[in-house]
């Protein structure tokens, strides 16, 4: 049968993709010294975060409107460009629909696959914490949502408005693939750099957005890269104590 063949050689190229996939993710470790330090320059910055975004939690819930916040949102606005609100809603989309979840699907199947299972798991189950998280503190503060009689909305949305569960999932997921772009990796690859510019301008951009599509307040998004930061931190710092102590390591890399 002619058939078979051809089916075996792809599953060939398909095994000998996984195998190189896996040989560079060996090479790139770096030591869990160098994890270790950066797990402490972390937790340190994130425990601040923390503090400051309880203090934010409880003023925006007794003064739900802040002239701050509508004069930044007008600041944003007033730049018309086409391009602009473009670049904003392409931003802002994969967190509005079922590309983000599928993102973090693929990516716990990838880590998966190259033997990276600690990576898969807490890419998953950061990002459910998170919006968890979220939609918790949303009910606690009860923030009503930016109105056309105060700012543009360009994209209606439902629900309470602090904290913005767009940046908070970005950096969930986002964050926490920049993080191991450090943490992980090291030397110059293209798909490190990749990794890290494409992570990183999402994290840097969703907050914008968010402010000039008019779904949220300056400081909703503030609260969110705060609380967001501080999660992202303590689920690091777990990652790295459980990363030491070799769970969920296979075989072949425990003996490496």
């Amino acid at each position: 049968m002619p058939q078979e063949p051809q089916n075996k050689e792809v599953e060939e190229h398909i095994q000998s993709a996984v195998e190189e996939a896996k040989q560079q993710v060996t090479a790139s470790r770096t030591s869990s010294y160098h994890r270790r330090r950066i797990a402490r320059m972390l937790l340190g910055l994130y425990a601040l975060q923390l503090t400051l975004f309880a203090v934010l939690a409880w003023w925006v819930h007794y003064h739900p409107i802040l002239p701050i916040d509508v004069a930044i949102t007008r600041e944003f606005q007033e730049n018309p460009a086409p391009w602009l609100k473009i670049i904003m809603i392409v931003v802002s989309y994969p967190g509005s629909t079922f590309i983000l979840p599928a993102l973090i699907l693929l990516t716990a199947i990838i880590f998966w696959v190259v033997d990276l299972r600690l990576e898969a798991l807490f890419v998953i189950g950061l990002s459910a914490v998170s919006e968890g998280l979220n939609v918790l503190v949303k009910i606690l503060v009860a923030r009503p949502r930016p109105t056309t009689h105060l700012v543009e909305v360009f994209q209606a949305a439902t629900g309470q408005s602090f904290p913005s569960g767009h940046v908070m999932a970005y950096l969930a997921y986002w964050g926490l693939l920049f993080s191991f772009g450090i943490i992980l990796f090291k030397g110059k690859s293209w798909w490190r750099i990749l990794l890290l510019v494409v992570s990183a301008l999402f994290v840097v951009l969703i907050g914008p957005s968010r402010i000039y599509l008019g779904d949220h307040w300056a400081s909703d998004v503030l609260g969110s890269y705060l609380i967001g930061g501080a999660l992202l931190g303590i689920a690091l710092w777990i990652y790295l104590q459980l990363k030491q102590r070799g769970v969920l390591e296979t075989k072949g890399r425990e003996r490496e």
